[in-house]
C-alpha cells in the first residue's frame, strides 16, 4: 500500500486516498463507513491490489480528509458527488465499488444514479434504502436496534466527544458493536482518527444531514407515499456480503431485497456489523468468488 494522497475534487473538497495497483487494470473504489476511514480496507486492499486498481478515500469529514461546516454539507448527494469526483480526477471510467455501512449507503446511491460508471456493486453490512426505510416503519426489533441514530442526531452529544469522552464513545458507540476485542494499535488509530479538529461533528453530521426517518419505539408516524410504490431497480450485478451478528443492521434487511436488486448474490459470513476486518478471509474469498 501506498501513503494516502491528497486529491482535490471538483466538489469542493480534498480528500485523503489510499491508492494501490496498477491503473491499468480494472478498478475498484472502496467506501467507508461510521466511524472509520480508509483503513476499514485494510484486509481488502493489498488482496485486490494484485490484479485491480484500487482507491480507498477517507470520506468527507473523516479522518484527515476535508470537513465542511453545514450539516447539508453531509446530505447523501454530496459524498456520492465526490465518489463520482474522485473517479473523474483520477482517471477511472467505469468500476466496481464496494461499500460498507455509510459508505455501502452512498453505494446503493451511487449505484441508482450512475449506472453509466459503476459496472458492479459490493455492498457489506448496509442496507438498501427503501427497505431499511421500511423496516423502520414494520419490524419492531430494527426500529429499536436504530435508536442509536435519534441519539446520534442530537447536537450536544458533541460538547462531550474530548479525550474522556472518546474514550467513553469508542467504549459505548462503537465497541459494543464489535464482536471480539479491539487490539490497542487499533485503538489508537481510531481515537487519532477522531482528533482531527471537527471530525466527530462532522462524521454525526452524516446522520443529521440524512432524510432517513427513525420513529421513536412509541410513535405511529405518518407513513411516506414511497414505502409502498415503486422503487426503481439496481441493474447491476450485485454481491452483498452479511456479517450476521451485526445488533444494528438485523436480517430483515435482506428480506425481500432481490425484488429491488435483480441480479443478486448473497453470502452470509459469522460476523459483526465490521465484517470487512473481523471476518476479512472470508468477504475476500466471497469477492473473489463472485468477481471471478
Amino acid at each position: 500500500m501506498s501513503d494516502l494522497t491528497r486529491i482535490a475534487l471538483s466538489t469542493g473538497v480534498a480528500l485523503d486516498v489510499a491508492v494501490a495497483g496498477d491503473p491499468v487494470d480494472p478498478a475498484m473504489i472502496f467506501l467507508h463507513g461510521f466511524p472509520e476511514s480508509h483503513r476499514t480496507w485494510r484486509h481488502q486492499l493489498p488482496e485486490f491490489a494484485r490484479d485491480h486498481y484500487v482507491v480507498a478515500p477517507d470520506q468527507r469529514g473523516f479522518a484527515g480528509s476535508d470537513k465542511p461546516p453545514s450539516v447539508a454539507d453531509y446530505a447523501p448527494a454530496r459524498p456520492v458527488a465526490d465518489l463520482i469526483a474522485l473517479a473523474d480526477a483520477m482517471g477511472i471510467g467505469r468500476f466496481t465499488l464496494v461499500g460498507h455501512d455509510w459508505g455501502g449507503a452512498i453505494a446503493w446511491m451511487a449505484a441508482l444514479n450512475h449506472p453509466d460508471r459503476i459496472e458492479r456493486l459490493v455492498i457489506l453490512n448496509a442496507p438498501h434504502p427503501l427497505v431499511f426505510q421500511r423496516s423502520l416503519f414494520d419490524d419492531p426489533a430494527q426500529r429499536a436496534a436504530s435508536q442509536y441514530m435519534t441519539r446520534f442526531r442530537d447536537t450536544t452529544l458533541d460538547q462531550g466527544l474530548t479525550e474522556a469522552g472518546l474514550e467513553h464513545f469508542f467504549t459505548t458507540g462503537f465497541a459494543k458493536f464489535v464482536t471480539h476485542p479491539i487490539a490497542d494499535a487499533a485503538k489508537a488509530a481510531y481515537l487519532a482518527e477522531w482528533r482531527h479538529p471537527g471530525a466527530m461533528t462532522a462524521m454525526l453530521n452524516w446522520y443529521r444531514a440524512s432524510q432517513i426517518i427513525v420513529p421513536a419505539m412509541d410513535e405511529t408516524p405518518a407513513r411516506p407515499a414511497w414505502l409502498d410504490g415503486p422503487f426503481p431497480p439496481v441493474t447491476q450485478p450485485t454481491l452483498v456480503v452479511w456479517g450476521t451478528q451485526d445488533h444494528a443492521l438485523l436480517p430483515v434487511q435482506l428480506a425481500g431485497l432481490d425484488a429491488y436488486v435483480p441480479d443478486l448474490t448473497v453470502v452470509r459470513v459469522e460476523a459483526g456489523h465490521f465484517v470487512p476486518w473481523e471476518a476479512p478471509e472470508a468477504v475476500n474469498a466471497a469477492i473473489r468468488g463472485w468477481l471471478a
